[in-house]
């Protein structure tokens, strides 16, 4: 059976899929990945519950590292470092395609997906509350290419950039940052493989229950129905939500905010559907196009709608 294998190097403002070159994993090691905006944090939360019996945003980073960030905020060996000293399951984090990012076969793969049109309108808010301080970390003159350039508060320009342009070669939409649609269609690929478990974010706020229960068997996890009440009570996006906003009211006013409303913007609304009212039908016409340039006709039905794969 042909398994996946590395193909493409990722570099930019903000990815660097050499990072990954140090990873040593553990059997039964997971991996979380989206492309981004669907669900990244949702997934990571529900393992910090379900592993570590509760969930604290100021050591998610340090649990759970996005290993592929370019400027992370923590040096690449302490990451590698912290890794190494945990004794519970651990699980990480990538916004890699499948043909950037290792695969291994005693790791567990979470794949998390989202309908485009709901990743772009998350992808704007993210995007437009970026503050200087992030574009000046992500463009500190070591990425590899051009600097990310400044939102322009034109929602209309971004989709169409970011529905018909791709920031890498390879990619024909995604720009300013990289590829949606081609993110998940590189795991859509091998969807056979055992050790892949593809989530859709739909399904998630739709039944948090059944994906908490879908999370533990994947990854061989016990877990009773008492924990998965727990689970659910507190990884639900309404407290989440407000875990962020007292994070931002117990900051230090000298702490440095990469999102200008703190991160309260960045776990925004969680909400599906709000491209209705923005995006036109002309809008509608560059989604459909970059659907038949980028996607399987299955994998983009289940992107629109959900359900087992």
């Amino acid at each position: 059976m042909k398994l996946p294998a590395v193909t493409r190097v990722y570099q930019n403002h903000h990815l660097d899929s050499k990072r990954w070159e140090g990873y040593q994993p553990r059997d039964g090691d997971v991996i979380v990945t989206t492309s981004y905006k669907a669900g990244t944090t949702f997934t990571q939360t529900i393992l910090t519950s379900l592993i570590h019996g509760s969930v604290n945003f100021v050591e998610l980073e340090q649990i759970s590292p996005w290993i592929d960030l370019r400027p992370a905020p923590i040096p690449l060996e302490e990451i590698y470092d912290h890794l190494e000293t945990q004794t519970l399951r651990r699980f990480v984090k990538s916004h890699l395609a499948l043909d950037g990012l290792p695969y291994y076969e005693n790791v567990k793969y979470l794949i998390v997906a989202r309908d485009p049109r709901d990743v772009f309108m998350s992808f704007a808010n993210h995007y437009e509350n970026y503050s200087e301080i992030a574009y000046a970390t992500f463009n500190d003159g070591q990425q590899v290419g051009d600097p990310l350039p400044p939102y322009e508060k034109n929602i209309q320009l971004l989709w169409k950039n970011w529905i018909t342009r791709g920031w890498f070669d390879w990619e024909s939409e995604g720009y300013p940052f990289w590829g949606n649609m081609h993110h998940i269609q590189t795991y859509w690929d091998y969807r056979h493989l055992p050790n892949f478990h593809f989530l859709h974010y739909a399904d998630m706020l739709a039944d948090l229950k059944g994906t908490i229960r879908s999370i533990a068997l994947h990854i061989d996890h016990a877990v009773s129905e008492e924990e998965v009440d727990r689970i659910a009570s507190e990884v639900n996006f309404s407290n989440m939500k407000k875990k962020a906003i007292e994070m931002d009211k117990n900051a230090r006013e000298d702490e440095p905010q990469f999102f200008t409303g703190g991160n309260a913007s960045f776990i925004f609304k969680g909400t599906n559907g709000r491209w209705r009212d923005v995006l036109s039908d002309e809008d509608l016409d560059l989604y459909e196009a970059a659907k038949e340039r980028v996607l399987n006709p299955d994998c983009a039905q289940w992107l629109e709608e959900g359900g087992q794969v």
